[in-house]
C-alpha cells in the first residue's frame, strides 16, 4: 500500500484568505458642535469618509468578519453616519 504525497509547490490551488487587518486605531467617530445658525454638524469630506469607514469595521467585527459585504457595510456606516450628522438623504 502506497503513502499519499500532498503537494506543496506552485500547483497547490488552495486559496488562503487574508485576514482583515484593523485600523491603525480605534476610537470613537467625533461629530464636531454645530455650526452657528444651521443647526447641523460641519465635517469635512474626510472626517466623514473616516467616520464611514470606522463604522463599516465595527459592523463586520460584530459578526465576527463572518457573512455579509464589506459594501452592504460601507452604505450602512454611510446612512449612520450621515443620520448623525443630519445630513439631506440623496436617494
Amino acid at each position: 500500500m502506497g503513502t499519499k504525497q500532498t503537494s506543496k509547490g506552485k500547483g497547490d490551488r488552495t486559496r488562503l484568505q487574508r485576514p482583515i487587518e484593523p485600523p491603525a486605531r480605534i476610537e470613537a467617530p467625533r461629530v464636531l458642535p454645530p455650526a452657528v445658525g444651521d443647526g447641523k454638524a460641519t465635517v469635512s469630506p474626510e472626517e466623514r469618509r473616516e467616520m464611514v469607514r470606522l463604522a463599516a469595521y465595527l459592523r463586520a467585527e460584530s459578526r465576527g468578519f463572518q457573512g455579509g459585504s464589506e459594501l452592504e457595510d460601507w452604505l450602512a456606516a454611510e446612512a449612520e453616519i450621515d443620520r448623525q450628522l443630519g445630513a439631506p438623504r440623496t436617494d
